[in-house]
């Protein structure tokens, strides 16, 4: 089971296994006990919940003497199976024996599904009936076929996909909106749902645990913060990693809320302690974090940490993404108030249909270009950019709209001449950076190398534009400053562990790497790495070609002959090494996927394909970039602010775990959610030939 967006595919054999621990079986291994029946156990406490009935007949009752007259009524709740050996329970699927007692039926269904056997005594009972208690039941519908606690399971994944905290279950509408359609329905109380999460978090976090164990690469992290609508300080530990089949992994590990006053010192023992509980303290090999000073400050302290144990390299770098949206920011602020104008009038146009039709039928007549409503209103970049490009395209249109519904929108959102002509410019010259973006956020792995290949031309494009005689005043100065942030980003983010990361790149090696970060230092620097730290010790059974001769012959060659033969491997290792071998082979092209090139060639350069394993995992960004370029971050952002503190954690991890192909699990045992659905989906079919049946009749 693959993590986050894995897409090289091989053998199952070399995937790594994110299913639930092995020594738990699954509901659908344990037969013949069905998904209901194993969240029943003997010994529950007061916070355990079944996949059975809500209601509190789920203990054992009472047993009242058996009556003969039972055997057909229970029978009638259980079908039997086509060998004719086992019956099975309609609502649950449990199986008996065929010579089980109808009294053990009637158990089952007074402790699985109160109310069914009640039915049975209704009838059954040796005492005289009035005969309108035995014409109920024919009166009544059919009841329905899945036990109230499986509505409570099944809103434990609503919340869990919604990012929706246990509290919004408590509200009074939604609960008689349950109970409007049927008046048994018990949901959970908020204590209860709360402490289900806690448990599910708890029992998901093992398997993550126990998984990442299994990770023989180095790993990346990537930091992200946030302050909730309680001023809580939240970051968010992400963990990635490229497996042994060459697909890229990503888990969430932990989101760990930040103590006052929330500075560097508390970012790194919260980040420590997260990462000594999955023990990954000794195999980090970078940190990407959100640029500011705190977690730069915190990210510092881990780097002389980890020196100073010796565990091996590690290096903390800023992310591009949040570099290059501030560096854009730069470049909108003269046009800002343009931007504003122009995002009321396309908000006023997505929610009326007539003003919208009217845009679309003009711009038809105008030839400005075929729009897709709604437009890209967010704040975000996407949007702002969509804004300038609305105003470059389809100015006429505009107009005309709004002077058409001058009365509803105004003659304020009506352009000037000179506003339009700073829209012109400050479109053409950003045009770069939205197609930058774009190719960030659709690429599947967007590498450090390609990452900083990107950044040089935006750079590039910023110092024409500061050295352009033909650029206004104002736009020479946004670039001024859009330069001191490019500058701010390189003086950072050079240093050997990126080079190694960008050359090990099979689009950018030497030949594409930005110039500021080429150094012929550097390449001996990585390669004295990689001599050190993987030519030999990851292969320690792959020796020279003289290994095998110097073992036989070890006591009989002259101290002179030992002396050539270690001059030998010395110029062997420098001219052949695999680093060389790869730096002196061309690029390949800029669309190649670079862990399927990795996965072909890793038999070409087996111990350089290890060191690429390892550095090409380090990230460029700490969020992904369409989170924080497009309008799918106002989502998060909204959900993440809106909390509550007490369900922020659980919810979130457990979310991002599912997410990425862990199973729910419930106290070590998988929840059957297939199942769950197969039964409501069964049991709404049930009520509605029910319904059907009574309305003929």
């Amino acid at each position: 089971m693959n993590f986050g967006t894995g897409t090289a595919s091989g053998k199952a054999g070399n995937q790594m296994d994110w299913n639930v621990n092995n020594a738990f079986k699954t509901f659908k291994d344990m037969e013949p006990k069905s998904v209901m029946d194993m969240a029943l156990i003997p010994t529950i406490d007061p916070i355990d919940i079944g996949l059975g009935s809500s209601e509190k007949g789920n203990l054992t009752p009472t047993a009242k003497p058996r009556k003969k007259t039972m055997t057909s009524v229970y029978l009638k709740f259980f079908e039997t199976a086509p060998d004719g050996k086992s019956r099975r329970c309609k609502f649950c699927g449990q199986s008996y024996s065929i010579a089980t007692a109808t009294g053990n039926l009637g158990r089952h269904l007074s402790n699985r599904h109160p109310g069914y056997d009640k039915s049975g005594d209704a009838v059954t009972s040796s005492a005289p009936q009035p005969t309108t208690v035995i014409k109920k039941p024919q009166s009544q519908p059919k009841p329905p076929q899945v036990d109230f606690d499986h509505l409570n399971w099944l809103l434990i994944k609503w919340l869990i996909l919604a990012s929706l905290p246990p509290s919004t279950l408590e509200e009074r509408w939604l609960s008689n909106s349950f109970k409007f359609l049927n008046p048994s329905i018990q949901l959970w109380p908020g204590d209860k749902y709360e402490a289900v999460f806690r448990e599910v978090f708890r029992s998901m976090q093992e398997d993550v645990k126990a998984s990442l164990e299994q990770v023989s690469s180095k790993v990346a992290i990537t930091l992200d913060f946030w302050t909730s609508y309680e001023q809580i300080f939240y970051m968010s530990v992400m963990c990635q990693w490229i497996d042994e089949n060459w697909s890229f992994q990503k888990v969430l590990l932990d989101i760990c809320h930040i103590p006052y006053p929330s500075g560097g010192a508390e970012i790194y023992h919260s980040l420590v302690k997260v990462l000594k509980m999955y023990n990954m303290d000794n195999r980090v090999l970078s940190c990407t974090h959100d640029n500011s000073q705190n977690a730069m400050h915190a990210c510092h302290t881990l780097k002389e940490d980890l020196d100073g144990q010796k565990v091996g390299p590690f290096c903390y770098i800023p992310c591009a993404a949040r570099t290059l949206n501030m560096i854009i920011d730069d470049g909108l602020r003269t046009t800002r108030p343009v931007i504003s104008k122009i995002r009321e009038f396309v908000l006023e146009m997505n929610a009326a249909s007539e003003i919208r039709e009217d845009f679309i039928q003009l711009t038809t007549a105008y030839q400005e270009g075929t729009w897709k409503f709604p437009l890209d209103a967010s704040s975000r970049w996407s949007g702002n950019y969509q804004m300038l490009d609305v105003v470059r395209k389809a100015g006429k249109s505009i107009d005309a709209v709004i002077r058409k519904y001058e009365e509803t929108l105004g003659s304020r959102m009506l352009l000037s001449i000179q506003e339009k002509n700073a829209v012109s410019v400050i479109h053409a010259y950003l045009e770069p950076f939205y197609k930058t973006t774009n190719n960030i956020c659709t690429n599947k792995v967007p590498t450090i190398g390609l990452v900083l290949f990107f950044m040089d031309h935006i750079s590039e494009m910023i110092a024409a534009c500061r050295d352009s005689r033909h650029s206004p005043d104002w736009l020479k100065n946004a670039a001024e400053d859009m330069a001191k942030k490019s500058r701010s980003y390189n003086s950072q983010v050079c240093n050997i562990f990126t080079y190694m990361t960008a050359i090990l790149d099979p689009r950018i090696k030497c030949e594409l790497i930005p110039e500021s970060l080429n150094s012929e230092n550097y390449l001996e620097e990585a390669r004295t790495h990689f001599m050190r730290n993987y030519s030999t010790s990851h292969f320690s059974s792959i020796g020279s070609a003289y290994g095998a001769h110097e073992v036989e012959d070890a006591g009989s060659v002259s101290f002179a002959e030992e002396i050539a033969r270690k001059k030998r491997r010395a110029t062997m290792s420098t001219t052949t090494d695999e680093l060389t071998q790869y730096l002196s082979e061309p690029p390949a092209s800029i669309p190649t996927d670079v862990l399927e090139w990795w996965k072909v060639n890793s038999t070409r350069y087996p111990r350089l394909s290890v060191m690429a394993r390892d550095f090409l995992a380090v990230q460029a960004t700490s969020v992904a970039p369409e989170e924080l370029f497009c309008g799918k971050g106002d989502e998060i952002d909204k959900q993440r602010f809106c909390m509550p503190h007490n369900s922020t954690q659980a919810l979130l991890c457990i979310r991002s775990w599912t997410q990425g192909g862990i199973k729910l699990k419930y106290k070590s045992t998988e929840i059957d959610y297939e199942r769950l659905m197969e039964l409501a989906v069964a049991a709404a079919v049930d009520n509605s030939t029910a319904g059907f049946d009574k309305k003929q009749k």
